[in-house]
């Protein structure tokens, strides 16, 4: 009968079948018909096209990390190009910004904010912000990263995703699962997980396996450590469940791949550098040298399928597979064939980031609007018919909150604003997640509020400045209440001001000696409010 789940079935049949013939046509239109195949009566609850601002807006915040300014806003809105859209998602991809929001983005996925101990922020920052200029593809990104020891100070900054983990193994082999495979493995350190099948024991010591034989030298509570190895040490586990006790042991593999086959070593020919006192030992054969290839190879499609899908999430505000981080037969993905095929084209492409990023970009599905078409309910996040809204990120705040104060250059073609690297430390501490844990940005609380009403990170960034939208406020006339309210919530919001709007502003214009105070409040008001602090 109409309507029902079999004929829904043998429809989506025949569309996906229908998407091997069109396998030359660009990913961005083969990911729209994966979307609309994966939802019964897709047209009539599909959320229409984004507005330009609203386009606008969403993709400077995701690809540039900050939102334009008034006069970029303006021009954005007036052109009549049909490729505008296009157009600027190039220009926003070639710009330094693209490069500074990947770093902060990867230093977030990477590092979880945690603090800063044998590799400053700084050399780290440098490093990545170099790879996303140089648009490094991302396994041979993490290559450097899981190769990394540490030793050539020209290097180190690759290194501290280690380090300043203090290479504890245990540790180490969780979060690479975790980050880079999409697997939270923590509950196999002990036993098979209990609820998915799919996690096993052997699976997480195949990975330590990799590290064990790996520590910091001279030790771990120096600040100038380097990781060093040892020859020997073989990983073996007991099953807490096992009453029998039996032990058990695996050579180094990732996932259920093959495990290595390692060469026979010649009794007191190890090492390459035999360890003395002061001397940092090396040994003829490194297993830590031979994770970064397995890891990132590619008889570990895991790898794109994680990586592929932590993209999709940064830029549509939810991953196929969701948490990013639980990707098992439980948890299955809402659009199976869609992810497979992200996975696979990322590989193909090379994991070239700015490529895939594009590509998504340039999808109906990134640009639909955040409103539900009138008269339909409300669809659920994983059909990705109706833009998710996506709470800004620390970085995304402090810059953003810099620009749209500020009457500087363009915010995607210049240097990040000395103002907003002077507030992001404050920033980070008060919005970033808690060190160690993925940060999603999700978390509010009290301190926040706090921090937005009283704190004098924002305060300072409003305060009145020559030729800053604060300055330029209270300097207005009353008969210029339309045009200062249009740059007001174009620098801030993106979009022009509201007819009540301008009434609003130009009564407050009209404010006698405490006009000042009127303009500060008015602004820190836009800025606190939900519009500001989420991208929709």
């Amino acid at each position: 009968m109409p309507g029902s789940p079999r004929l829904f079935a043998a429809l989506a049949v025949v569309i996906l079948s229908s998407f091997a013939a069109n396998a030359a046509e660009p990913l961005h239109v083969r990911i729209d018909q994966f979307i609309a195949a994966g939802q019964a009566g897709y047209e009539k609850q599909v959320a229409p096209q984004a507005t330009d601002a609203e386009f606008l807006r969403r993709v400077y915040l995701d690809l540039a990390g900050t939102i334009p300014t008034a006069s970029e806003v303006r021009a954005f809105l007036a052109d009549k190009d049909a490729g505008k859209r296009d157009k600027l998602i190039e220009k926003l991809l070639a710009s330094p910004a693209y490069a500074r929001r990947m770093a902060q983005y990867y230093d977030v996925a990477f590092m979880e904010r945690r603090r800063d101990a044998k590799v400053p922020r700084a050399a780290w920052e440098a490093f990545l912000l170099a790879a996303f200029a140089k648009n490094q593809p991302y396994d041979a990104l993490v290559r450097e990263i899981l190769s990394a020891d540490g030793v050539d100070a020209k290097n180190r900054a690759a290194a501290k995703f280690y380090l300043d983990r203090d290479f504890e193994p245990n540790l180490v082999t969780k979060d690479i699962a975790r980050i880079f495979l999409g697997r939270n493995l923590q509950c196999a350190q002990c036993h098979d997980h209990p609820l998915i099948d799919a996690y096993k024991q052997a699976e997480y010591y195949g990975i330590l396996a990799f590290l064990n034989r790996s520590y910091l030298f001279p030790n771990a509570g120096d600040a100038k450590a380097v990781l060093a190895e040892k020859p020997d040490g073989e990983v073996n586990f007991v099953s807490v469940f096992d009453k029998a006790k039996k032990q058990k042991s695996t050579l180094p593999r990732v996932m259920t791949g093959k495990p290595f086959d390692e060469p026979k070593l010649v009794k007191g020919k190890e090492y390459k550098v035999a360890p003395a006192k002061g001397v940092r030992p090396v040994p003829v054969y490194s297993r830590r040298e031979k994770l970064a290839a397995a890891l990132t190879g590619p008889d570990n499609p895991t790898f794109a399928r994680a990586g592929a899908n932590r993209l999709w999430a940064m830029m549509l505000g939810r991953g196929i597979v969701n948490p990013v981080d639980l990707d098992h037969s439980a948890n299955p993905p809402s659009h199976p064939e869609l992810l497979d095929l992200l996975a696979k084209e990322f590989a193909t492409h090379k994991f070239d980031v700015k490529w895939l990023l594009r590509e998504i970009a340039l999808s109906k599905a990134y640009q639909r609007s955040s409103e539900a078409p009138a008269g339909a309910s409300e669809p659920p996040e994983d059909r990705y018919l109706v833009a998710i809204l996506k709470p800004l990120s620390a970085e995304q705040l402090a810059f953003a909150a810099a620009q749209g104060l500020d009457a500087g250059k363009s915010a995607a073609m210049a240097a990040p604003a000395s103002t907003a690297a002077g507030v992001l430390p404050a920033f980070r501490n008060m919005f970033g997640g808690q060190p160690g844990k993925p940060d999603n940005g999700a978390t509010t609380n009290l301190d926040q509020t706090l921090f937005l009403k009283f704190g004098a990170s924002l305060r300072n960034l409003i305060a009145a400045r020559p030729g800053n939208l604060t300055d330029r406020m209270i300097k207005a006339k009353p008969t210029e209440g339309a045009a200062i309210a249009d740059d007001l919530f174009l620098s801030l919001f993106s979009r022009p001001a509201t007819v009540e709007e301008m009434n609003d502003v130009a009564k407050l214009l009209s404010a006698g000696p405490d006009r000042a105070t009127a303009v500060n409040e008015l602004i820190w008001a836009l800025l606190a409010s939900a519009e500001f602090r989420f991208n929709h």
